[in-house]
């Protein structure tokens, strides 16, 4: 059965009534203790994925280029594949890898394997980019985003339970990249949406139904809960891991916190359905996705503004800054494509989509993540 992508769906993810209170909670207790958590069982039948449009190889793009070494992985959530893209010349590699309407995607520090959320599916897949052999890690129903340590040494996975209500999942769970097994699960609070580990790897931040979970990294356990009552969705953390960048979609705003109190510094205006968001190396933007405006606001940090806003494809919902700072990737899930943002000009230098005689629409790009390549 494919599992549809749509527009409602996503905004009915973002309900809520807007405030943020915050609260601690004791080590343990709650929503926020970790322990092992037993998946529940793959639907009986398992999904499959049917197929749906496609990336395919093209020419070189004669835009301007981003540093080389580096590749994109793009989720193609109705494409039904993982794409890989050359960083420098903008040009999509080979086939793409197969999955049931993959939402997130992340690769290890070096590279040489990706973990890929398979939100149609109650598994993550573990993928060696150069060969494309997989294996699955059962997690649980509907994964929707994956992390990456800055180690290397683990992956928090967000299982949406694909109910927002009474009985939704609320379990983050936590894969040991030297075994690709689950050793516990985290639980932050229902429907967990989007995870970030902060640069050092001592925080992770998930965003919820109603609030944000800050995770003790080291510990795997909840430390901190945020209240949002708005509906949190995308989620940053700067270079520093001193403030939050957070998404509510419903409520139209970039929610500015700080990382260590949990207490709301801003709340920055970004246009219909701010959906995704990230930050510059450098720390002094960010790029938020505004979702039903098709367009991406720049945000200047410093003075909690923003700066211009960027017309894009339509319906983005994803958003990444590559590596070196240069480009930022924004994945357009209506148009199916992916419009590169030079940060130098401030303005859409090439359009990533399908090649000659692909029909890129509904496509999907909902994750992208950088990686060395392999």
């Amino acid at each position: 059965m494919r599992k549809q992508i749509s527009r409602r769906r996503r905004l009915l993810a973002a309900g809520g009534a807007a405030g943020l209170v915050v609260f601690t909670m004791p080590a343990g207790a709650g929503p926020g203790s970790a322990g092992s958590s037993s998946p529940q069982p793959r639907p009986t039948p398992a999904n499959t994925a049917p197929g749906g449009p496609k990336w395919q190889p093209r020419p070189p793009s004669q835009d301007r280029r981003a540093t080389g070494g580096y590749r994109a992985y793009v989720a193609l959530a109705g494409g039904y594949t993982v794409s890989a893209v050359d960083v420098a010349d903008h040009t999509v590699l080979g086939g793409g890898i197969h999955t049931d309407a993959a939402q997130g995607v992340v690769a290890t520090p070096d590279g040489k394997k990706l973990y890929i959320a398979d939100t149609g599916q109650y598994d993550v897949l573990v993928v060696d980019p150069v060969s494309r052999a997989k294996r699955s890690v059962h997690v649980g129903p509907f994964p929707q985003d994956v992390a990456m340590s800055p180690d290397g040494s683990k992956v928090y996975v967000t299982v949406t339970g694909g109910d927002t209500g009474a009985g939704g999942s609320d379990t983050v769970a936590v894969i040991d990249t030297s075994t690709d097994t689950v050793v516990r699960g985290i639980r932050v609070g229902t429907a967990p949406r989007q995870v970030v580990f902060s640069g050092d790897g001592a925080r992770a931040y998930v965003t919820y139904g109603d609030g944000i979970a800050v995770i003790d990294a080291g510990e795997d356990r909840v430390i901190r809960s945020i209240r949002d009552r708005a509906g949190p969705q995308g989620i940053a953390v700067d270079p520093g891991g001193r403030t939050l960048y957070v998404t509510d979609p419903r409520a139209g705003v970039v929610s500015v916190i700080d990382a260590t109190t949990g207490r709301v510094r801003a709340r920055v205006p970004a246009g219909d359905q701010p959906w995704a968001v990230d930050v510059t190396p450098d720390g002094l933007r960010a790029y938020v996705a505004e979702m039903n405006d098709n367009l991406v606001a720049v945000v200047d940090t410093a003075r909690r503004k923003v700066l211009r806003t960027i017309e894009v494809g339509k319906l983005p919902e994803a958003v990444a800054v590559t590596p070196d700072g240069s480009e930022v990737w924004v994945g357009n899930g209506l148009s199916g494509s992916v419009s590169v943002i030079g940060t130098g000009s401030g303005a859409v230098v090439a359009t990533i989509a399908g090649g000659t005689g692909t029909k890129p629409i509904d496509a999907a790009p909902l994750g992208i993540a950088f990686a060395r390549s392999p």
